[in-house]
């Protein structure tokens, strides 16, 4: 819409011309959802951060806290570990998640406790090697990598 509103006129006659020309045109015949009741209205309390959680789901985004979002990457990286290819790999994997849970033990950041501490790279590296020659590594238990029981 490109008209301006001429002098003279008052603003409310001025829009209501444009809406009645606009339904005049058809132009609200084929609108998504018409005759539908808005989904937000009748299911869910008024949030007025809607259309930020709406656009969050519409694009497949979420925002978890730190720690939590820790926890998942520490619980990544141990997969990840028992699938490496080598020693070496499965070293530097937990040795590189074991720093990011130190930064967070010494600096907590906002939100829940990590409840993570640095995990037994040794007594991984050995579930890793059991895996690899085809034993449980319940077998060979010398450790437990799982230091607390958050995970």
């Amino acid at each position: 819409m490109t008209e301006r509103k001429p002098p003279g006129v008052s603003f409310e006659s001025w829009v209501d011309r444009q809406i009645r020309q606009a339904e005049a045109r058809g132009e609200f015949a084929e609108l998504p959802g018409a005759g539908k009741p808005l989904p937000e209205v009748t299911d869910t309390p008024y949030d007025e951060l809607w259309w930020i959680k709406r656009k969050m789901a519409r694009e497949g985004l979420s925002v978890l806290p730190p720690t939590l979002a820790l926890r998942k990457e520490a619980e990544d990286a141990l997969v990840a570990a028992s699938a490496a290819p080598s020693e070496r790999a499965v070293r530097r994997i937990v040795e590189d998640i074991n720093a990011k849970i130190r930064e967070v033990m010494f600096k907590p950041p906002p939100g829940p406790p990590l409840g993570l501490k640095p995990y037994d790279v040794e007594q991984i590296v050995r579930d890793w090697h059991t895996a690899r020659a085809g034993r449980s590594p319940g077998d060979r238990d010398t450790g437990n990598r799982k230091t607390d029981g958050a995970m």
